[in-house]
């Protein structure tokens, strides 16, 4: 069983890892297509504020929302060191499909689906799992914020770029233009901070109800605050993986969300990286683990329709919205077809 688990400890920080560099593009396209920064430059700037964001949460928040969450996505009485196995097995295949097609598609909702594919498995089959297989009242806010977060950062992007155009009516083109590049780096560093904040948390909490089962096989109950306190390098090392992971890249899906889905000048950075951020923070003080990918994804439509509606690719953005909405189904598929095969072995 020690060796199962040093198993999965890895393979989430794997998956932070793989995390980081599928995510890369959210904080940096914008930034990189309207050349503020260079593509190394860029990742070094987002990468450093990915790590801060663990900071922020340990001292000032003080908590870790979203990785509790993960960690209680399912009913503990069908979570085990095989189900988790399963789990990551299944959002680390499906996160290296997505990103080698230049697919942004989230890799929380990813790791979501993969451990709840897992449980249904474990429970012998969608007839015999039962409502209480998932926890609803924990996946159901989580799925609703698969429209939520886009639409949410849409709305916020929207207002924030006709704000700014509209203050910024009567000033000097080029000079706006300078100032909108400086502020970029802002809006993309809050930005970064709330792509940590987020998903460095979702790799926290698998790992979490890995070591709270392990715990419980030895007779020593453990909350998830307990685990924080007592393996206080695990929250650490998945903010560390996710910035290392940033620094590694993701070019593809740069391309995808810098230029296809509408062009960006740095005004309009600033308006999709600041409402992404908002938007973040806000489902974080919530504790809801969103879609970094959706929200920012969904901030870029905003600011291409303040132009006009035909200046966003709309067949782009729907080819985005079919990832978006198969990725759990898929994920809990692929997760749930591991775990039979693990089970021969184990």
């Amino acid at each position: 069983m020690v060796t199962l688990l040093i198993l999965i400890i890895i393979l989430a920080f794997i998956f932070d890892y793989i995390n980081g560099f599928h995510d890369a593009a959210n904080s940096i396209a914008t930034i990189v297509s309207t050349k503020v920064l260079t593509p190394f430059q860029a990742v070094l700037w987002a990468a450093m504020f990915n790590f801060a964001a663990y900071f922020i949460s340990r001292y000032i928040i003080g908590e870790f929302k979203i990785g509790n969450t993960i960690a209680k996505t399912v009913n503990e009485n069908f979570i085990t060191l095989e189900v988790i196995f399963a789990g990551l097995l299944a959002a680390i295949v499906w996160n290296l499909l997505t990103w080698w097609f230049g697919i942004p598609s989230s890799s929380s909702h990813t790791l979501i689906g993969g451990f709840m594919g897992a449980a249904v498995a474990n429970a012998h089959g969608f007839k015999q799992a039962g409502i209480d297989v998932i926890n609803y009242a924990k996946v159901v806010p989580t799925f609703l914020f698969i429209f939520l977060a886009p639409l949410i950062g849409m709305i916020i992007a929207f207002i924030i770029t006709i704000l700014i155009v509209h203050l910024c009516k009567r000033a000097n083109p080029y000079k706006a233009e300078s100032w909108f590049k400086r502020l970029q780096l802002v809006s993309s560093a809050a930005f970064s901070l709330g792509h940590g904040g987020n998903d460095a948390q979702k790799v926290m909490g698998i790992i979490g109800a890995a070591i709270i089962f392990y715990e419980k096989s030895k007779g020593r109950d453990l909350s998830f605050n307990d685990f924080v306190v007592h393996y206080s390098w695990v929250p650490f090392c998945s903010f560390l993986a996710i910035g290392l992971g940033t620094m590694s890249g993701g070019w593809k899906i740069v391309k995808t969300m810098g230029t296809r889905i509408t062009k960006v000048t740095p005004l309009e950075g600033v308006s999709a990286e600041t409402a992404g951020a908002m938007t973040l923070y806000l489902t974080e003080h919530l504790g809801i683990p969103v879609s970094t990918t959706h929200t920012i994804t969904g901030s870029i439509i905003g600011v291409g329709a303040t132009k006009r509606l035909s200046a966003v690719r709309w067949g782009v953005t729907v080819n985005l919205l079919w990832a978006w909405v198969l990725t759990i189904p898929i994920s809990a598929i692929m997760a749930a077809t591991f775990f039979f095969i693990i089970k021969l072995f184990v």
